[in-house]
């Protein structure tokens, strides 16, 4: 396959997928991703937005230094402040790139940037040529390409290429293309731009309208070769292209796409559960290629004919993307070693002797509770592992005491370790889990408000841990809390403790721009 045939995979998940209201991530939840990102055989990794706060910097080049089979990409403004941030974020990059944007529609001109056309020309122009100063695999995106005038499209993409910018990415950032249309916007900005040839056409849709993929795919007929995407389809409002919708898109209808992605496909699942697990933003059942329900078969008829011949039902072969796969299984008699080499097998590593030793301990736990550990089990206790380490857990769990009984109202007592002090409490609630977070508020006295309560089992049988994801909003700030246990009530406890510990650690990390590209 010659590169005018392949597809660069550009992964947002980290950017754009974590501007999701309550998915903020970690440093350390970052590398992971990226890791398994790289493990994927991603093309481009899109780290973070490094002008937004000193912990977006800190992420991006913490990627940066560990990532190598990746391009590591930072997102910036058109201005010098943003340009200069991202390029020494990504400076320890194998391979870095900048991706500079300005707003290009009538409406974000006039109303959000109060800028005149030829002033904003001169923004991209300046800020292209700074970053190119930097680095030299440049990308330029003038936001909301799908509802911006296409005479004004080429005048700012051929001046951005005649600046340095080595890939164009146009993004229907609104979602409010249809496929025809957007490809037509495509092949008529690439024939009408004379330097068009000198630069990778590229990408970005928004799913409002749940076309993002359908949009991505005819951009390709039309000679786009970069796709921006993200695993689950995450992302601001309805969320992104689904990376693995795409990929597999392209891999099932060769007859129709004669180009292909260096993805390893077999990854895509575990990546798919990996950021499920960490941003608490979980698969639906009946989602293409990574839901749980997207190779079962309940029909007779269709399984008769699955039975028969794979092919009668199924377009694509589950093991391909990860499902089925061998695994190791471990238990209560596994060691040290043989669960670090696990971890790290699944792209989680331990930077510290303290982690690897809480890990392990919560690992024991669990094996007491449960005959065999999953993957998926590891993930959840990594995540819950590193987070008790590296996030200040001013507020934990003691103690917890819940009764519930036919024709009796339901009660809780709990005992947390509130920055250094046990504290008790009971409550009465409708339920037990409502008893619980009735006894917490209790002793913390937060006034916040539930918006979330998602309960997941990570594997099956009854002795399955239950993953709980609650979000919580104070004062306009979002987060998302998880916890995970054999016991539903005391992994809601957990949940609801981590996102209370969020809260309760300050002011969320605030994006210079509220909308993405």
């Amino acid at each position: 396959m010659n590169n005018a045939n392949q597809i660069t995979i550009f992964d947002t998940t980290l950017r754009d997928g974590e501007q999701s209201p309550g998915a903020s991530m970690t440093r350390e939840e970052k590398v992971r991703i990226a890791r398994a990102l790289e493990r994927l055989r991603v093309d481009v990794i899109e780290a973070g937005f490094p002008a937004a706060s000193q912990g977006d910097f800190e992420s991006v080049r913490a990627v940066a230094e560990t990532i190598k089979d990746a391009r590591v990409c930072g997102l910036a403004r058109a201005n010098e402040a943003d340009i200069d941030r991202a390029g020494e974020a990504i400076a320890p990059a194998a391979a870095g790139r900048i991706h500079t944007f300005i707003a290009t529609s009538p409406v974000h001109m006039e109303k959000k940037l109060q800028l005149t056309p030829d002033e904003v020309v001169e923004r991209a122009v300046n800020a292209v040529a700074r970053a190119r100063n930097l680095c030299d695999d440049i990308e330029f995106s003038p936001e909301d390409a799908g509802r911006s005038e296409p005479d004004f499209l080429c005048r700012i993409i051929e001046a951005a290429i005649d600046a340095g910018a080595t890939t164009i990415n146009v993004p229907d950032t609104v979602g409010y293309n249809l496929p025809g249309q957007f490809a037509g916007l495509i092949g008529d900005l690439r024939g009408r731009i004379p330097n068009a040839d000198q630069a990778v056409w590229s990408v970005h849709c928004h799913n409002d309208l749940g076309l993002a993929v359908a949009n991505s795919l005819a951009a390709v007929r039309e000679g786009a070769r970069q796709i921006e995407c993200t695993i689950n389809g995450l992302g601001e409002r309805a969320g992104n292209a689904a990376l693995e919708e795409v990929v597999m898109a392209l891999r099932t209808r060769r007859d129709d796409f004669p180009c292909d992605t260096r993805i390893e496909t077999r990854e895509i699942l575990p990546t798919s559960r990996l950021v499920a697990n960490i941003t608490g933003f979980q698969v639906q059942p009946n989602k293409a290629i990574v839901g749980i329900n997207a190779f079962a078969h309940e029909s007779g008829i269709h399984q008769d004919g699955v039975l028969k011949h794979r092919e009668t039902y199924e377009i694509m072969r589950a093991e391909d993307v990860g499902w089925g796969t061998n695994r190791m299984v471990l238990g209560k008699h596994s060691g040290r070693n043989a669960f670090r080499s696990r971890c790290e097998e699944l792209g989680i590593s331990f930077e510290t002797a303290g982690q690897l030793n809480e890990a392990f301990q919560r690992f024991k736990e669990l094996a007491d509770k449960k005959h065999e550990i999953f993957d998926e089990d590891l993930q959840a206790l990594a995540t819950e592992a590193v987070a008790a380490l590296e996030e200040e857990q001013t507020v934990s769990l003691v103690a917890f005491r819940c009764c519930s009984e036919t024709g009796e109202t339901p009660t809780a007592d709990v005992t947390l370790l509130v920055d250094g002090e046990e504290q008790r409490n009971s409550a009465a609630g409708d339920g037990p889990v409502d008893a619980a977070f009735s006894a917490i508020q209790g002793i913390l006295q937060l006034d916040v408000e539930l918006l979330l309560y998602s309960v997941n089992n990570i594997t099956t049988g009854t002795d399955a841990q239950g993953e709980v994801t609650v979000r919580l909003e104070r004062g306009g700030r979002t987060v998302n809390g998880q916890g995970s246990d054999t016991d539903i009530v005391i992994a809601s406890a957990k949940a609801y403790l981590n996102a209370l510990n969020r809260l309760r650690r300050g002011a969320s990390r605030t994006h210079p721009q509220t909308e993405g590209v």
